[in-house]
């Protein structure tokens, strides 16, 4: 297979802030990396009303909520001759009903799209399951980061084997430092540290590692439980910090207020490494099912830190 030379991604992008945005800049700076030659740009998705400070490695933005954007994205990329894009999916990032806004986008491209898919659903509605067939449909390569979606794939979606490539979540090339050093850092000297990072919503499960907080202190009586991330643009949006302020609230209910410490930032990339190794035990206490890939967990996991799943009697598991 001859390699190609113009390669388009279309998902998030940094300065955004979400998890899609950190992935797609990440895995374009890495191909352009593996193959400086190449030309790679990124085809941003903006929530409808803002506007972002983006780098030149973006060549595109389109408003979430306006199809007509998709449409002109799609008649600029076939026009700049991308030999492939890289299609980023998650369900929420593209505006219609269940995402469909892309699908027009994808039926005007005149080259082949390989989809990464971020989240696979066992369960769909009947909008999900049309947008995702038809994303399927125009795509020519799926990939999952995991087995568990590839099965899903299979068995709901009745894809084709060949059709779908399994990618593990990649991470950053970072040394192992021991915790000790980071922990005098940022001074948790003599803490037996838990940490949870990543943009602070609801569906992350936060409340359930605060109410196993009571018992993993009767064991480890200097425990911390550190929550790292600033809260999504989008829940801050439409309900400010209520979340946040329900968690400190429900800490404090827990009796567990000083073994619990909140901080409402989204750091870089060096800070975020430093907190990862200074961490005993990461945990991704999710509520969805469907998450079964997390590039939290990938960078923790990478950076040797203690991952392991568990169950709290009376609650959800927690990773």
């Amino acid at each position: 297979m001859t390699p190609i030379d113009r390669l388009a991604f279309i998902g998030n992008a940094l300065p955004r802030r979400c998890g899609i945005a950190t992935f797609t800049t990440d895995l374009r700076q890495a191909v352009a990396d593996a193959r400086p030659a190449m030309r790679t740009r990124i085809a941003a998705m903006n929530n409808s009303g803002y506007t972002y400070d983006y780098p030149e490695s973006v060549g595109f933005e389109i408003d979430d909520a306006k199809l007509e954007d998709y449409t002109r994205a799609a008649r600029s990329l076939n026009a700049s001759d991308f030999e492939a894009v890289s299609l980023q999916h998650e369900f929420g990032i593209f505006g219609g009903p269940a995402g469909g806004h892309i699908v027009a986008l994808l039926k005007r491209l005149e080259m082949p799209v390989v989809t990464t898919l971020h989240t696979i659903l066992a369960d769909p509605t009947p909008d999900q399951r049309a947008v995702f067939g038809d994303i399927v449909k125009l795509s020519s390569k799926l990939v999952v980061m995991a087995n568990k979606g590839r099965e899903i794939l299979r068995s709901v979606y009745r894809v084709p084997a060949e059709k779908i490539a399994i990618v593990p979540h990649g991470i950053p090339d970072f040394p192992f430092v021991p915790p000790t050093a980071a922990k005098a850092e940022l001074g948790f000297v003599g803490k037996d540290v838990i940490l949870t990072f990543g943009l602070l919503s609801p569906n992350k499960g936060i409340e359930v590692m605060l109410g196993a907080m009571p018992e993993i202190l009767k064991s480890r009586p200097n425990a911390v439980y550190v929550v790292l991330g600033a809260t999504h643009p989008n829940l801050a949006a439409y309900h400010g910090e209520t979340y946040r302020d329900s968690l400190v609230a429900r800490a404090a209910e827990l009796g567990v207020s000083e073994h619990v410490v909140f901080h409402d930032q989204f750091v870089d990339r060096p800070t975020l490494l430093r907190y990862i190794s200074m961490c005993d035990v990461y945990v991704t206490p999710y509520l969805n099912e469907a998450q079964m890939t997390s590039g939290t967990l990938a960078y923790s996991y990478g950076c040797k830190t203690a991952c392991k799943p568990f169950q709290i009697p009376g609650v959800n598991s927690v990773q």
